[in-house]
């Protein structure tokens, strides 16, 4: 044997493991491309949009004018209509708007509620006990009636 022969197989041996260490690392890059390459199909074609769809318009609703208590004596004469949501159905229970209604206007002043600013708030007030009451159902509330005395 020459010193040749005898550095040829140490050599064979040496470019083996090279060979298996490269299949892994090609396994290992088609892996993560093919994750990276899924996880962004998912982003782009199933991801949930980023805001939710607005509810859609149903019947409104309108309820008979109530008198509510004010301070020192006086009383406001309040009427209201419900916008429904098309999921709600054509009849929406009056009770709980009611109830949200004489909750969040008695007790006040005549001046408060005098006050253009002040009354829009109250309406916001309002539409968020009425969303509470009836876990979205009721998408908006209008005044048809607002008679203080």
């Amino acid at each position: 044997m020459s010193v040749v022969d005898i550095a040829k197989p140490a050599d064979t041996e040496a470019a083996a493991p090279a060979k298996k260490g490269g299949k892994k690392k090609l396994l290992v890059v088609v892996l993560l491309v093919a994750l990276l390459g899924g996880g962004g199909g998912y982003w782009f074609l199933l991801k949930p949009s980023g805001e939710p769809k607005a509810p859609e318009p149903g019947a409104v609703v309108t309820l008979e004018p109530i008198q509510v208590n004010l301070t020192d004596g006086h009383y406001l004469r309040i009427g209201i209509a419900l916008q429904a949501s098309k999921d709600a159905g054509e009849e929406v229970d009056g009770s709980k708007a009611l109830d949200a209604t004489i909750e969040t206007f008695s007790g006040r002043s005549m001046d408060e509620l005098g006050r253009g600013a002040m009354r829009e708030k109250l309406r916001k007030v309002l539409e968020h006990r009425l969303d509470e009451a009836y876990e979205g159902e009721v998408i908006g509330v209008y005044f048809t009636d607002f008679v203080t005395q």
